[in-house]
């Protein structure tokens, strides 16, 4: 008997795939992946040839110098938002520390004296590149479920933010947890890394995949408000960082983030006999205040508990 392949996330090649693509058949054969990997895993590995090898260069470069500020430096990046600011020195995750940058050019004028403008270009380079990315995603999903209607009022729910990451490579006497198990609260996320890996996807069985990125792949995840937006018919992917060797890891999100002050409520579309309603209409603002509570930030089932419907 031959031996099992490895255990792995689905993978969709994304280069031949732009914004103008629709209605191609290279369109349409994407789509139809995309929509089965989020079902099946909630994410998937995208191949997204749109970074040269001096872009991710150039990036993670800048992410060693940013973590390497002294962290009085670090910590003056406080946002308007819960949780877009600097995090760091948790007691359960130690190694752990990020930044998110809702602004590129204030974001480096703050962390540096006199700016840094490689810094600045590289995050606006990723930022344009993976808005793309994020928006054919969600256009693909939104035109697999018929919901085409919905297209405009759908994009103009979130925004978008970027957070770089630091898992720095543990003690021999500490804790190997880089990021708690979790699924993320917002729509979409993209993650891009280093050459070092750590990030652990969970199946709907509980087995964990091990993700094994190239160069060019990003993940491409469903965050649970994208879960409550269609009913259920997304599943959103718990995962987690779990660190070996002696490397940091860095990594790269951008989040498309509901914004404050607008309702997120499925579609009627989404509710028949077969599919009751899982949520109630919630304010994002209105959750992150509730989740942030000490008693609910570690919640796996906060959503729930917030706007759940039972039966």
């Amino acid at each position: 008997m031959g031996s099992q392949a490895p255990l792995g996330l689905p993978t969709i090649d994304f280069s031949d795939i732009h914004s103008d693509s629709r209605g191609t058949l290279v369109w349409d054969s994407t789509r139809t992946q995309v929509l089965k990997a989020l079902q099946a895993y909630g994410c998937f590995e995208a191949s997204f040839d749109r970074f040269s090898p001096d872009n991710r260069k150039s990036m993670f470069a800048s992410l060693e110098q940013l973590f390497d500020l002294p962290l009085e430096t670090k910590v003056k990046n406080i946002p308007d938002k819960i949780f877009n600011g600097y995090i760091g020195q948790a007691e359960e995750i130690p190694i752990y520390e990020s930044l998110g940058i809702e602004d590129s050019e204030s974001f480096a004028n703050l962390m540096w004296p006199h700016g840094n403008t490689e810094f600045r270009n590289n995050i606006q380079v990723y930022h344009e590149k993976l808005r793309e990315l994020d928006e054919i995603v969600r256009t693909m999903v939104l035109e697999s479920l018929h919901l085409e209607k919905y297209m405009e009022e759908h994009m103009d729910l979130t925004g978008y933010l970027v957070r770089v990451m630091k898992y720095r490579a543990p003690d021999k006497d500490e804790s190997n947890m880089g990021l708690l198990s979790h699924a993320d609260k917002n729509m979409l996320t993209i993650l891009h890394q280093n050459e070092v890996e750590g990030l652990q996807v969970q199946k709907k069985d509980g087995e964990w995949i091990k993700v094994k990125l190239s160069s060019n792949s990003f993940v491409v995840m469903v965050g649970e408000t994208f879960r409550v937006w269609t009913n259920g018919r997304l599943h959103a992917a718990t995962h987690k960082v779990v660190m070996s060797g002696e490397k940091n890891r860095y990594s790269i999100g951008f989040f498309s983030v509901p914004k404050w002050g607008k309702i997120l409520k499925a579609p009627e579309e989404m509710i028949d006999e077969q599919h009751p309603l899982l949520f109630k209409p919630f304010d994002f603002g209105e959750f992150m205040k509730f989740f942030c509570l000490k008693e609910n930030v570690n919640d796996k089932y906060g959503l729930e508990n917030y706007c759940g419907v039972t039966y």
